[in-house]
């Protein structure tokens, strides 16, 4: 199983023991400024913190330094946010999978802005996820496959425009090699027939949100 690099962001934390889940023993953990301290309540040790670090405490900075862990600061006036700049770090450390959590929730735009990153052309050739125990977000450029369970909700959304020759394959509402147009809300909540569904595209960038049903009845 490849090393994985785990990023916290600053947003909503999901039930603890749901993220527990889906950490395994050799991640690489990043802090995105305040996720720090999401990161501290799982008892979890980053090997960075990177951010203009104005959510972590002077206290929490220093402490992380002295930790020897790496720290990057930048300036507040900055043209990327923190939670770019730790996916920019973690492609520059060589990771091919990146999964974040706390990027959801709180303010819309950070929302909104973090789901947008996710279409970052340096991201292509990266499996990229975010997580929050419940949903699973991530981009389709080409083909997926989608574990889950029968009941899932699987909603595709296209992004920077249609999103053309949309296959699926094990959902309730098929598509067969047909165009989802971005101002239409065609490709929201489908459903999985079984454990698994299969989505490809030919062209355009298509944002799956997988909701667990399961996860959100508990």
């Amino acid at each position: 199983m490849a090393k994985r690099a785990v990023l916290f962001a600053n947003g909503v934390m999901p039930e603890a023991a749901l993220i527990l889940s889906y950490l395994r023993p050799d991640d690489y953990f990043i802090a995105v400024d305040g996720g720090l301290r999401h990161l501290r309540n799982l008892n979890k040790t980053p090997g960075l913190l990177i951010g203009d670090l104005d959510s972590a405490t002077t206290a929490e900075v220093a402490g992380a330094s002295d930790q020897g862990i790496e720290v990057r600061r930048y300036e507040p006036d900055k043209d990327e946010t923190d939670l770019e700049l730790a996916l920019m770090a973690a492609i520059e450390k060589g990771f091919d999978e990146i999964l974040i959590i706390a990027a959801l929730g709180g303010r819309l735009d950070h929302t909104l802005g973090n789901l947008n990153l996710l279409t970052h052309p340096l991201l292509a050739g990266v499996k990229v996820t975010i997580e929050d125990g419940a949903e699973e977000i991530f981009i389709i450029r080409d083909s997926v496959e989608i574990s889950g369970s029968p009941g899932d909700v699987v909603s595709l959304i296209p992004m920077q425009g249609d999103v053309v020759g949309v296959e699926t394959r094990d959902l309730q509402f098929p598509l067969r090699h047909e165009t989802l147009y971005q101002e239409k809300g065609r490709g929201i909540s489908n459903v999985m027939l079984g454990d698994r569904a299969e989505v490809s595209i030919e062209s355009g960038l298509l944002l799956c949100v997988h909701t667990r049903i399961s996860d959100v009845e508990e």
